[in-house]
């Protein structure tokens, strides 16, 4: 039988490595608008999104929004709403992407309260959807199409 990845790679998928961090999590490179940062891949994040004080970082034009945001112990966070942006992640590209932009910092003190890396952002099942992702746990690899 064909291992996954070259079942996948037969089927146009593009493979991207994933890191696993001191908190279990996966992590995984992104590029927003040109720009790299460290992201954590997120199933049960329905929005893909960027902490609210990266916005110059990645430049982008933030807007009001009437979302609350919700998760990791926080409910009821004001946010902000980021539209055009290119993503990529490995040689996987979107256009026109839109990014929620909330206060991430209780998320980076849990990181590095656990001697993990602070993340820029949060890759959401909404990304995920789009490059109809499969991942690969025993591997730590994303495939993205």
């Amino acid at each position: 039988m064909a291992s996954l990845r070259k079942f996948l790679k037969e089927k146009d998928y593009q493979r991207v490595k994933l890191i696993e961090t001191a908190t279990n999590h996966l992590e995984l490179k992104v590029e927003i608008n040109g720009i790299e940062g460290n992201f954590i891949l997120d199933t049960g994040a329905s929005s893909s999104c960027i902490a609210n004080d990266m916005v110059e970082h990645f430049k982008l034009y933030a807007e009001e929004s009437d979302i609350r945001a919700a998760g990791a112990g926080a409910i009821n966070m004001e946010t902000q709403l980021a539209n055009k942006n290119t993503l990529k992640i490995g040689s996987w590209k979107r256009k026109k992407v839109s990014l929620v932009l909330f206060d991430l910092s209780h998320i980076n003190q849990a990181l590095t309260d656990h001697d993990a890396n602070k993340v820029h952002g949060i890759i959401g099942a909404d990304i995920l959807d789009k490059g109809k992702a499969i991942i690969d746990y025993k591997s730590k690899s994303l495939f993205l199409k």
